[in-house]
């Protein structure tokens, strides 16, 4: 049975993603004909980041301390996880041809599996 935090983290990650999912769309329709795809990654990126962030740290982890320190974490996480999405995504539209809301979607479900582990190890973990 899942433990309490792991309930929350997949109701926050449940937000998280349809957040993430749709203010990339929305992002990406008002800037795709302006800015570079990457320029709009790194955009959305920053944006769900600080999302995902808020709604793991009270939410899931409730830790109290350390803001700015877990908040500089998270971007380790998050960067990493970014850097290869951004990769992935900027080669699935520009060189693959895929549609951009497919593309997103694929490199959200790798920061899922991903991010989960990451926060609790690394960014929330508690002394």
């Amino acid at each position: 049975m899942l433990k309490i935090k792991g309930v929350r983290y997949i109701l926050a990650g449940c937000w998280n993603t349809l957040f993430g999912y749709f203010s990339a769309l929305i992002i990406y329709n008002y800037y795709h004909n302006l800015l570079h795809i990457l320029l709009i990654g790194v955009m959305v990126n920053i944006l769900n980041i600080s999302m995902s962030f808020f709604t793991y740290k009270y939410f899931v982890f409730k830790t109290k301390k350390n803001w700015v320190q877990e908040y500089l974490r998270s971007y380790v996480i998050y960067g990493g996880v970014a850097f290869v999405s951004l990769c992935i995504l900027w080669f699935a539209v520009d060189y693959l041809k895929l549609p951009f809301w497919i593309a997103q979607a694929f490199t959200m479900l790798l920061g899922v599996l991903i991010s989960y582990i990451g926060h609790d190890r690394f960014t929330f973990k508690v002394k």
